[in-house]
């Protein structure tokens, strides 16, 4: 399963990566190459929850454009 994630630097210069398809599904690091890693984990953790509770695994998500 490949899923897309988003990752941004924050003002303490933490890595904060996030699953749009799976809400609630945050980690961080400090690098990319670990916040990366713990989203990984995270996304692993969060699919067997709701697995395990009966819940869609995912929700549909679109990225769109907009022009401001």
């Amino acid at each position: 399963m490949k899923l897309v994630v988003t990752l941004e630097q924050d003002e303490t210069g933490m890595y904060v990566v996030e699953c749009p398809a799976i809400p609630g599904c945050i980690s961080q690091g400090q690098t990319e190459t670990e916040a990366l890693a713990n989203i990984q984990e995270a996304i692993t953790a969060c699919l067997e929850t709701r697995l395990s509770q009966g819940m869609p695994l995912t929700i549909e998500t679109r990225e769109i454009e907009v022009a401001v």
